[in-house]
């Protein structure tokens, strides 16, 4: 499937992600809530992490081809050394996943990350939703006949501080689509 997203190139819109069960097709064209809010959190984070530590966000991907899944993160809490890589990150290495819910399809974030993320490994899921300026923090993962999930959620209000992983950033002012 990795080879006929590639082939695609720049020729069909929006992003592609490979799961168990398909490709997701995200049509969103950038918007300015989402990108505003991925750019505060990322110069928050990167405000707090210590050194050798990144808020990233762009490319590459994350991939776990044994399990058949690539996914696109919004943000990765990832140590410098391990983006010295070529191709695509491996999931394993990142300290947590923060998205910032599609307007065009938030079961992307809501359910087939919060599905795919401990499969991955990502000990730490966040999830950013200007729809209703709320969102959770995943972490805890555990095994379940399903397979691995989080087995503990922490819901936030917009204004509130929340703690992603070992480090709290306000999310004051984050945008909200209207």
């Amino acid at each position: 499937m990795r080879a006929a997203l590639h082939g695609l190139g720049d020729t069909v819109p929006g992003t592609f992600e490979v799961t168990p069960y398909g490709i997701v097709h995200d049509m969103r064209a950038p918007n300015g809530p989402h990108e505003l809010t991925v750019a505060r959190l990322r110069r928050r984070l990167d405000a707090a992490l210590s050194a050798g530590l990144v808020a990233h966000s762009g490319a590459p991907d994350v991939e776990n081809g044994a399990e058949g899944i690539l996914r696109h993160p919004d943000i990765m809490l990832i140590a410098e050394k391990d983006m010295e890589t070529e191709g695509s990150f491996d999931p394993r290495a990142l300290l947590a996943a923060i998205e910032v819910v599609s307007r065009s399809n938030p079961d992307n974030d809501w359910v087939g990350k919060l599905r795919d993320y401990p499969l991955l490994g990502i000990p730490v899921y966040a999830v950013f939703d200007p729809r209703t300026g709320s969102g959770a923090v995943f972490c805890d993962i555990h095994p379940t006949p399903d397979g691995p999930r989080y087995a503990t959620r922490k819901d936030f209000l917009y204004g509130e501080d929340v703690t992603i992983a070992d480090w709290t950033i306000s999310t004051r002012d984050l945008p909200r689509y209207t």
